[in-house]
């Protein structure tokens, strides 16, 4: 697949409900959220920063310019034609060929950083030491110690980092964590998660050092089932490369460094065992985008019960569930609500503006990341690798 047929599709998905309350999962929390937006003068949106105008940007532009918490001030992109384009498309009045330019440029509260990963760590450290909040898209940092430090800088300069993806914000994840919180599967056992495509082909990064397809696609189902169960104790994983060679739209035929086929199993608290998968050759007619999406990504078995989330995490469209009181499949959690995947920096703007915290939090996004460093060490080695990092567990009650 490549950049434009990518923006297309996922264009296609659709926009038109991020004008609506962006974290609020009831009708009060909805009433409220509204209620802010006229108490909030325009002087008091947060102003935005966003690098990277690739492809990614193409989603969150359209999002943050509808957020009532939000005002996008300045673009940034190494490919200046990339910035300008973006700039006039979207009525941004600032736009800059190069981040020392950027952050000397126009002021702004929250840095978007939509750039290629493995510069993440590198910009984020930048923005944070000039005091200036960070959104980072997957992963915010290119290690587990990267990030940590990254963490320790935001709090010692009194501003915050948080990082994608935003996979706990979906109603179908709040369905679920309510079922496992409350019981009603019994004692989990076990739960599988997978997420693949055929690989972008768009730009040669996604294949190089830093890269794979851990952190691009396995980051989901981790965050996904880390939500749900707790942070895991330890890990144990297999990786490799299917395809040795690739074909991308900026650097031609190079060959593959970072994994493209990767499996883990986790161990959490209470004897559960949870596995994911994830690769770049995964053929899957729904395509990239995972419209029509009507078979399971992520099952959860328990003793008295077991359900599925119909459709990845990042685009959910329901929640198969049966249990000994009711064998028969019924499926609940249908509507997505104003959940989208691209909407994490909306919601950090609203929770900036509001005072209202988020369920992403930047220690559980750390906590993965540190998953993904295991996963490959745990390769390397050949054996069972304990964690460190922990988040605060239950997300939610």
């Amino acid at each position: 697949m490549n950049r434009k047929q990518f923006i297309s599709r996922l264009g296609s998905i659709g926009v038109a409900t991020v004008a609506a309350p962006i974290i609020g999962t009831s009708p009060l929390d909805a009433a409220i959220s509204s209620a802010n937006v006229n108490v909030l003068s325009s002087d008091k949106k947060i102003r935005v920063g966003i690098i990277g105008c690739g492809s990614v940007s193409g989603m969150y532009l359209p999002h943050l310019t509808k957020c009532p918490y939000a005002e996008v001030v300045s673009l940034c992109d190494i490919i200046p034609q990339r910035a300008q384009d973006a700039a006039k498309k979207h009525n941004v009045k600032n736009w800059y060929p190069h981040i020392d330019k950027m952050l000397a440029g126009v002021p702004f509260d929250l840095f978007v950083n939509l750039t290629d990963m493995q510069e993440h760590g590198r910009l984020n450290r930048m923005a944070l030491k000039r005091k200036i909040n960070v959104w980072s898209e997957k992963p915010m940092a290119n290690t587990y110690a990267e990030g940590r430090e990254l963490y320790d800088l935001a709090k010692s300069q009194g501003v915050r980092i948080w990082g994608a993806p935003a996979v706990v914000n979906s109603p179908q994840f709040a369905f679920m964590a309510k079922q496992v919180n409350e019981g009603k599967l019994g004692r989990i056992a076990a739960a599988h998660a997978h997420y693949g495509h055929q690989g972008p082909n768009w730009s040669a990064f996604f294949f190089e050092e830093g890269g794979g397809s851990l952190p691009d696609l396995g980051v989901y189902n981790i965050s996904t089932l880390t939500g749900l169960f707790g942070p895991a104790k330890s890990i144990v994983a297999m990786t490799n490369i299917v395809d040795p060679t690739r074909n991308t739209g900026n650097k031609g035929h190079i060959q593959v460094v970072a994994e493209d086929n990767a499996m883990i199993i986790m161990e959490h608290q209470n004897n559960v065992l949870s596995h994911i998968q994830c690769g770049f050759n995964y053929f899957d007619p729904y395509g990239h985008e995972g419209t029509g999406q009507e078979r399971p990504t992520i099952s959860v078995v328990g003793s008295t019960g077991n359900m599925h989330m119909i459709g990845y995490d990042w685009k959910p469209f329901g929640i198969d569930m049966a249990t000994v009181a009711n064998e028969k499949t019924q499926r609940f959690a249908t509507e997505r609500g104003t959940f989208l995947w691209e909407e994490g920096a909306s919601v950090i703007c609203e929770s900036i503006a509001t005072g209202k915290e988020p369920l992403i939090d930047a220690e559980h996004a750390l906590h993965v990341l540190e998953i993904i460093e295991a996963a490959r060490l745990s390769q390397e080695e050949g054996k069972r690798i304990s964690l460190k990092s922990s988040f605060k567990w239950p997300i939610i009650n």
